[in-house]
């Protein structure tokens, strides 16, 4: 039996999980998005093909299978180099699929001709293009490529006339089982750390959250009362209001002052996924190399710490069996120095009695229900949230926490609303993020989503002029021109408020999550509020 190999990709794609594709569409990919449709995958039409990586993303955060980005030729590829390499260093299955004009033409003219596979290639884990009969090998490497740890974008050419062609049902080989730590040295060296340590910490990371390894890193930190810190991208796998959970840290200063001493004390480490990607300069070698035990979901290599043992295995299993090879007997911590840091960041970042931020965040914190997802853009807003966040499971904050790019809470929350519509999802936002791409909110009004956008307005890039002041410069190319933001939602079909004060927030948001279209809540706040914030 054939098919056409647009069919075979799509069915393929299908049969992966995969429901939605988002995309705008050039006459190069209009055989690719028809089998995609055909095939039960229905296709959004985003504004910027940028948001509509991102809103891919939001698909796969909800159902775990990767996200479908699709572009038409030249310029569509063009366009979307931001979101893929933000699903590069965020590790996110992203499957881009792009039209190209097939190789015989392209030698008789050069219209929207270059090297799409080499643009892409150093920003992807691999690059493909379609030829006569192999469809089927091509996406079949792609999705197997792209979900291996770490996941992340490969990118797929296909020619116009390749996407109508007949081609036979191809099959690759099926994807490598993951590795798994067992019995031997390295296991009775970590069991030998682990057991003789009086001050022990674990820090998750993104790889205990693509393992599932929350309930395993919550049972080992409850029989032996382990502190449980995490970075930005594992917030909430363990729960944040957990007693023996710090929090999450990396970008913010000031919980360094409490976080940083308690990794310099420590005599164990384990390292649960960890990747230093999402963390600031602070973080170079904050422990000593013969503390730290390091399992990993994969073999970065970097330079921002060390270890005394090194473990690429699934991070969940491999939790189970250092709990199980371990018998600790003397009690952890017995200064109580996690608790007194724990108690010291509660202060530091504690809600003032004045609008302002902090308000804001403790607004939406209370109000929202716990299904709820929270989408946060780049900005100090984000760094802000980020601590003040008290997340009851992983993927409930969601952010660009390693390429930190603008542009991502509303594309995301579109991608969280798509796959999980009876979901509660808000969007966080600074008024620059806001300005940079309105036509999300288009999309918005087209696919009828009633999300809930809430806009930081304080007409500054607050985070970069906090930057310059420190650096003794003047302030220069930060200020905004002030939009009329809810006259923006209103004209796009949405509804719009400006909120002055808490109460006004509570209200208007616990209105805005049962109305039947989107809503714009436009927080006016000074930007002073932010000068030793974070």
């Amino acid at each position: 039996m054939t098919e056409t190999s647009a069919t075979i990709i799509a069915r393929r794609l299908a049969e992966a999980g995969c429901r939605h594709a988002f995309g705008m569409p050039g006459g190069e990919v209009l055989v690719m998005l028809d089998a995609l449709e055909a095939a039960g995958i229905a296709f959004t039409l985003a504004k910027h093909e940028n948001a509509a990586g991102m809103m891919a993303e939001g698909t796969w955060h909800m159902t775990g299978a990767p996200g479908i980005l699709l572009t038409t030729v030249g310029p569509g590829i063009a366009n979307a180099l931001n979101t893929v390499t933000n699903a590069w260093q965020e590790q996110v299955p992203l499957i881009v699929i792009a039209g190209c004009i097939a190789p015989e033409q392209a030698e008789e003219f050069t219209h929207q001709v270059f090297d799409q596979c080499k643009l892409l290639e150093p920003i992807t884990k691999a690059t493909f293009r379609v030829g006569a009969g192999t469809a089927g090998l091509v996406i079949d490497k792609a999705l197997s490529v792209a979900q291996a740890d770490p996941p992340g974008p490969v990118f797929i050419d296909l020619p116009d006339t390749i996407a109508p062609a007949q081609a036979p049902d191809l099959r690759a080989s099926p994807p490598a089982a993951r590795p798994v730590w067992g019995p031997g040295a390295a296991m009775d060296q970590a069991s030998e750390m682990l057991s003789a340590a009086e001050r022990p910490l674990i820090l998750a990371g993104v790889g205990a959250v693509l393992h599932g390894a929350g309930p395993a890193i919550q049972a080992l930190a409850e029989r032996d009362k382990i502190p449980v810190l995490t970075t930005y991208k594992a917030k909430g796998i363990v729960p944040e209001d957990h007693p023996l959970c710090l929090g999450g840290h990396g970008l913010s200063p000031l919980s360094d002052q409490s976080i940083l001493p308690l990794l310099g004390q420590s005599d164990c480490i384990l390292l649960a996924g960890y990747d230093p990607i999402e963390m600031r300069s602070g973080w170079v070698r904050p422990w000593e190399r013969e503390v730290a035990i390091d399992l990993t979901h994969t073999p970065v290599e970097h330079g921002m710490h060390s270890s005394a043992l090194r473990v690429v295995a699934d991070v969940r299993a491999g939790i189970e069996a250092l709990t199980a090879a371990t018998t600790r007997s003397t009690p952890a911590w017995p200064g109580a120095e996690p608790a007194a840091a724990r108690t010291a960041l509660a202060q530091a970042f504690a809600v003032p009695d004045r609008w302002g931020p902090h308000q804001v965040f403790d607004t939406l914190n209370r109000i929202l229900p716990p299904e709820a997802v929270t989408t946060v853009d780049s900005g100090a807003h984000r760094i802000l949230i980020s601590q003040m966040w008290r997340a009851a499971l992983p993927g409930h904050l969601l952010q660009s926490t390693c390429f930190c790019t603008m542009g991502v809470s509303v594309p995301l929350a579109i991608g969280v609303a798509r796959a999980d519509p009876d979901r509660p999802v808000v969007a966080v936002v600074g008024d620059g993020g806001f300005d940079m791409f309105p036509g999300d909110l288009a999309t918005l009004r087209d696919i009828g989503t009633p999300t809930v956008i809430v806009v930081l307005v304080d007409d500054s890039l607050a985070l970069i002029e906090k930057k310059q002041t420190a650096m003794q410069l003047p302030t220069a190319g930060v200020t905004l021109g002030g939009t009329d933001i809810p006259a923006v939602a209103r004209a796009y079909g949405g509804y719009g408020h400006t909120i002055t004060d808490a109460d006004a927030l509570a209200t208007t948001l616990t209105e805005a999550l049962s109305a039947d279209r989107f809503t714009v809540l436009a927080c006016e706040i000074d930007k002073a509020e932010y000068n030793g914030a974070f």
